[in-house]
């Protein structure tokens, strides 16, 4: 009888590298004969539960993770811990090594990937947490982002060049009355994202009791009026705040509280203690320091932007190419969440005016350059791609047109020196060149889709974006293939040699 496989997927966004890990899991196990089931934690939630019984007939658990997974329910069984990357560049590897050094879940001084099991030593690292948080903001952030796109698209009044003249609504008009109500409501959103993503990252490091005090923690910090300040402490401050919060929890539950008081502490105790705690710090302490240092970083890159004719290439340039070097991994969503918060922060502070769009637009341009340059390159140069590699690009184009960049992966796991050269050039260019041009990405999809899907301000209405985001798709497409060798293995004859 097969052994029987048991796996969770899950990654920041619970968008692509959830799904990816999972197929590939399942691909893999299947032609390597065994049975396997693999349960997806995506942003819409859970899907393909793992139920007891098949926990329980399971001869290996497996966990491809970027964020934290309570391993509770595998107790007693071998359980083996990975990141979603390995799981999705060779499955096949993966569950080999995973047999091999998998240990039973629940065996005292045992370890388990990155987890230490018998002694509540977690050695989970700083991304880890960040990226939980990310998961649970980013529906907040494309919700909001694509309302207050639409509020925009009413607002924003061109003349025929394409360029702002008038910005506002017409408060007489039905229309102009429900405009600026999404408007308000989109600002909402991006008011309340940040303090989502602290309490999701105090989750991540001491569960539900840190939720509350961080979400409100971080939202003290990113209120200027509460501090006596300018300006709030933005993604920086709430990053500060969830730690504190996160590791204050921690060391309050492993007080050894009253028996009489154990059913209230983690509803009523420790979140009250680390409010007020939490509170006071952010007052007295690091809320003031932490907004100034922020409001001095914004005005200082909005100085560079505006004195220095080549910074904002720079900066945009810098931006794209961290998007292209690991795809969707912790640089790429440092990048991401740089850019998100530099434009929704200083479009708080200073209105639309005064807010800084160029690594925030440039991130999005960037976003879409690998896939779509590793597809255009199996249109160019076509005798230098298998017949696998070409259905794979047809599926990466699916996936860049839309604005996911993971659709690159599996050709930089085959090939990872050449492709995250060529993906980092090439989506350097399109950052550089969206800066260079003044284009302005208020929201919608980050591909060449987005000139139409969404709201991009641009020199020549729609051609601009599409021009200097395919360029840089053309630059990609260029360097894979010229410096590509024609004679490949079959992706197949790969998987089965292992």
């Amino acid at each position: 009888m097969a052994k029987k496989i048991v796996a969770v997927t899950a990654c920041a966004a619970g968008i692509a590298h959830t799904y990816m890990a999972a197929e590939s899991i399942e691909q893999a196990a299947k032609k390597l004969g065994y049975e396997v089931k693999v349960e997806t934690n995506g942003a819409i939630g859970a899907e393909n539960v793992l139920t007891a019984e098949d926990i329980e007939q399971a001869d290996l658990v497996l966990i491809a993770a970027d964020i934290k997974i309570d391993p509770i329910r595998f107790t007693g069984k071998p359980l083996y811990v990975t990141k979603s990357i390995p799981a999705i560049e060779d499955a096949a590897s993966l569950i080999k090594t995973a047999f091999e050094e998998a240990e039973v879940f629940g065996k005292k001084g045992s370890k388990v990937g990155k987890i230490q099991i018998g002694n509540d030593k977690e050695k989970i690292g700083f991304f880890t947490h960040v990226m939980s948080g990310i998961s649970y903001m980013v529906p907040m952030v494309i919700a909001a982002g694509l309302i207050l796109t639409i509020a925009n698209i009413y607002a924003f009044q061109k003349d025929d060049l394409g360029r702002i003249v008038k910005w506002g609504f017409d408060l007489d008009t039905n229309m102009g009355f429900l405009m600026s109500k999404l408007f308000y409501v989109g600002q909402v959103g991006f008011k309340l994202m940040i303090p989502l993503f602290a309490g999701f990252v105090a989750n991540s490091i001491a569960d539900k009791p840190a939720i509350a005090p961080a979400m409100m923690g971080a939202y003290l910090v990113n209120d200027p009026e509460f501090l006596g300040a300018e300006a709030g402490g933005g993604f920086i401050g709430a990053i500060i705040v969830a730690f504190i919060v996160g590791y204050m929890v921690k060391g309050l539950k492993k007080i050894k509280w009253p028996k009489l008081l154990i059913p209230i502490v983690p509803i009523m105790i420790i979140p009250f203690i680390a409010t007020l705690v939490i509170t006071l710090i952010v007052l007295y302490v690091i809320g003031t320091p932490i907004a100034i240092g922020m409001d001095s970083m914004y005005k200082g890159l909005t100085a560079l932007n505006d004195n220095y004719a080549g910074a904002p290439i720079l900066i945009g340039a810098i931006c794209g190419a961290m998007i292209g070097f690991d795809l969707g991994g912790p640089i790429n969503k440092t990048a991401l969440v740089f850019g998100t918060a530099i434009f929704t922060d200083t479009l708080t502070k200073y209105g639309i005016e005064g807010a800084n769009f160029v690594p925030g637009t440039a991130t999005q341009a960037a976003i879409s350059v690998a896939p779509l340059g590793v597809w255009l390159a199996t249109i160019l140069f076509k005798n230098k791609f298998s017949k696998d590699e070409k259905v794979a690009a047809s599926a990466a184009f699916g996936m860049g047109i839309v604005g996911v960049t993971e659709g690159a992966i599996p050709f930089v796991a085959a090939d990872p020196v050449r492709m995250i050269f060529a993906n980092v050039v090439g989506s350097a260019v399109a950052g550089g060149l969206v800066s260079a041009t003044g284009c302005k990405f208020y929201g919608g999809i980050g591909s060449p889709l987005g000139t139409f899907i969404g709201y991009i301000e641009q020199p020549i209405p729609f051609v601009t974006w599409i021009l200097c985001v395919s360029v840089g798709i053309l630059t990609t497409a260029l360097l894979i293939g010229l410096t590509r060798n024609p004679k490949l293995k079959n992706i197949e004859e790969e998987v089965a040699s292992i």
